[in-house]
């Protein structure tokens, strides 16, 4: 680098490097002026200028620099790799490859290139280029831990788990027999459990079991050790030892579910639908009755029963579980209940025993069959329970009896008007139901939960500015929507989305649905740093799990609420265009043609202007930051240029927006029912009748009892029968 440059001139080239890896950009700065100063065509200095520029949020200047920088030194594989740099921090990963293997057609044994062409590759799921930077930067540097544990990770991403396995034993054959010291243990400890995993993963179980009782002394994490072991004694089929350890891990945690399920499943007393025999339902009593006894103080132990027992035995079991949490007054206690609703005639028998406790707090102050005296609050708590059953069940009236009566016994009680909030919601009453959640929050106002509960309740009786207000009160500066932006509090954009678009306000509707993806966007672009991250810390599985767990991102519900909003809000605005514009495109076309193009000119100016005052508000409040008490400044954020999403309406094409967030629903969510009646919708308008047809297909498929799937189908037929009619062919 800058080696065409005289001696003096060549230092001051390094000084620019070490200030941009230093962020002394300033400093960076100086150098390059002194440098350009003396030849200023000199493309590498010209570049590594832009790039400190583009650090300094001078983004075009940077853009022009690099540019001169590279078209008066095509051949330099710096001025290359500083132009991929621009790209890759405006999140331009394609572009930005090109310019890194153009950088390498120059040099291609550069280190560092290649190692952000790989993070690149990696991003960008290019899994074989992947492999093949990897291994180039292994034959390069082959006595770097990194380069072996990323050629094998890359191996496995490429669904080559049996060549990672021989990179990871290759790699483990260049060790000493006393490695790790003891600062790497715990690193060592990943890669060992990381291999196990790709045993397992690969069907190599005795490999897998082999290997860990081999290397047991230097795995430190004993949990991990534990359970993967007894996951790979199940699949050898070697029950007894498998439940033997998850006994043992049980006595280490008794209240996680997943053991209790492992040693059913090592009993042969598992069964994925719920449903068994009597003879098992038997065994299980037999074997959570002697598990009660050891864990007497496990609360799974005891809720696990529930979901398997039926009848008398179903009813005995509720009642022992239910007695001493109403005692204690658990809030939780229905939530924790409310799965049994869905076994058959499990609802009315909790029903009959919440009525048979309630009766008998009342006329004797104990639980049925029960000599002990109850405190006060168990009928408050039971009361609370009963509500809270009707409810769930629709009858809303006896609900609210029951709930104004618990209120009337402790009015204090924060969660007894929360629970009256949701049931007045569900009966369809949102205002009062909003009223009572801000009845709730007002009784503790530092409680983040139920300001965000009142919130929820507010939005959905579309009183937006007043849950703007509610929501302000636990953000940080007063601006609400910067900050709930910024905390990424997708709950309350999506609801305010929907309110929005309840009440016919499309723009700000689509500001909220688009603000949701933006955010998912941002996760997709924070796991940028973590391909490094990762293979450096040796965090190999969760590195893998996070990658995995990013490939289905968009899958995720809040992305799938946003998206189909999204697609409504186009749907809406190509059935019913804006007022504004159609009536703006009316007066244009009655003016002559002079006169239509000085209006025009006119409309741009005063957009031109609008934005050039937006930007100088930004810079004003940038160069006057905000100063806090500890004397920190705090940078002013971005102007909103369009607050209210008007410019968002103003869309040529909405149906081809539309479509772009219909295809990401198709690939990510192709299960739901609602991707499938957006489709059909979307592709009417568009008259696209076969593509249609294929969503009906898909409606009746997945569930051919829903009305929208039998109000499809209808639409369909009588769109069929006016085509029919005209004689006009298929598309």
């Amino acid at each position: 680098m800058g080696s065409s440059l005289p001696p003096k001139e060549a230092n001051l080239f390094k000084v620019i490097v070490k200030s941009y890896e230093t962020k002394q950009y300033k400093k960076g700065l100086k150098a390059a002026d002194s440098i350009l100063k003396k030849f200023p065509e000199h493309g590498e200095t010209l570049s590594m200028k832009g790039l400190t520029l583009n650090c300094m949020d001078r983004k075009s200047e940077a853009y022009e620099l690099v540019r001169r920088g590279l078209k008066n030194d095509l051949k330099s594989h710096v001025c290359w790799h500083v132009y991929g740099l621009l790209y890759r921090s405006d999140r331009e990963y394609r572009e930005a490859i090109k310019c890194y293997r153009n950088a390498l057609r120059i040099d291609p044994d550069n280190i560092e290139i290649l190692r952000d062409l790989s993070l690149l590759q990696a991003q960008m799921r290019d899994l074989s280029g992947f492999v093949e930077t990897r291994q180039q930067l292994l034959s390069l540097k082959p006595n770097h831990r990194m380069n072996w544990i990323g050629f094998a990770v890359a191996h496995h991403l490429n669904s080559n788990s049996s060549k990672a396995i021989e990179v990871l034993e290759a790699y483990e054959g260049t060790l000493e027999d006393d490695y790790p010291p003891d600062n790497e243990r715990y690193e060592h400890n990943e890669m060992l459990l990381y291999k196990i995993s790709l045993f397992e993963e690969c069907g190599m179980l005795d490999r897998a079991l082999e290997e860990m009782q081999k290397k047991e002394s230097k795995i430190v994490d004993k949990l991990s050790f534990k359970e993967q072991m007894a996951s790979v004694l199940f699949k050898l089929g070697r029950f007894d030892e498998s439940e033997s350890i998850y006994r043992s891990l049980l006595f280490m945690n008794p209240d996680n579910y997943k053991y209790f399920i492992a040693v059913q499943k090592c009993l042969g007393l598992y069964s994925d639908n719920g449903q068994y025999s009597a003879g098992d339902v038997e065994r299980l009593s037999a074997l959570y009755n002697s598990l009660k006894e050891k864990y007497s103080w496990s609360s799974a132990v005891k809720r696990i029963p529930l979901d398997f027992l039926e009848g008398e035995k179903f009813q005995e079991a509720a009642d022992s579980y239910v007695r001493p949490l109403l005692t204690k007054g658990v809030p939780s206690l229905f939530s924790d209940l409310s799965p049994l609703y869905e076994h058959p005639g499990k609802a009315n028998i909790l029903e009959q025993l919440f009525l048979k406790i309630e009766d008998s707090i009342r006329t004797s102050g104990c639980f049925p069959g029960s000599p002990q005296k109850e405190p006060p609050s168990t009928l408050l708590w039971t009361l609370f329970l009963i509500s809270q059953h009707y409810d769930r069940r629709g009858q809303y009236e006896i609900a609210l009896n029951k709930i104004d009566e618990a209120i009337s016994h402790t009015p204090t009680v924060i969660d007894l008007y929360s629970v009256k909030g949701k049931i007045l919601q569900h009966a369809g009453n949102f205002a009062a139901a909003a009223a009572l959640a801000d009845e709730a929050r007002s009784m503790d106002l530092a409680d983040r939960y139920l300001n965000s509960e009142c919130v929820m309740q507010m939005l959905q009786a579309d009183q937006v500015g007043l849950a703007e207000k509610t929501a302000v009160l636990f953000t940080k500066d007063g601006d609400q929507h910067n900050n709930l932006h910024d905390m990424q509090c997708m709950w309350y954009e999506l609801a305010s989305g929907e309110s929005y678009f309840r009440q016919g306000d499309l723009g700000r509707a689509l500001k909220n649905f688009l603000a949701v993806e933006k955010h998912y966007a941002d996760m997709t672009e924070d796991q940028f740093d973590f391909h490094s991250y990762c293979l450096r810390k040796m965090t190999l599985r969760a590195y893998v799990s996070m990658l995995k767990f990013q490939d289905r991102l968009h899958a995720h519900e809040y992305f799938h609420k946003a998206a189909a909003g999204a697609i409504r809000c186009y749907m809406k605005l190509h059935d019913s265009p804006t007022k504004s514009s159609t009536e703006e495109n009316d007066e244009m076309s009655k003016l002559p043609p002079a006169q239509r193009k000085k209006l025009r000119q006119k409309q741009k100016k005063a957009e031109a202007r609008a934005k050039r005052e937006a930007e100088e508000k930004q810079e004003d409040e940038t160069a006057t930051t905000n100063t806090s008490k500890s004397g920190k400044k705090h940078n002013a954020r971005p102007v909103d240029l369009d607050p209210h999403g008007e410019k968002l309406v103003q869309i040529e094409d909405p149906l081809a927006e539309a479509t772009k967030y219909l295809k990401l629903l198709q690939s990510n969510s192709s299960s739901s029912l609602e991707t499938h009646i957006l489709s059909f919708e979307l592709n009417m308008r568009k008259q696209k009748i076969l593509l249609a047809f294929q969503a009906v297909k898909q409606l009746i498929k997945l569930d051919e009892n829903n009305p929208d799937s039998h109000r499809c189908l209808i639409k369909f037929f009588h769109k069929i029968n006016k085509v029919s009619s005209r004689n006009t062919t298929l598309r």
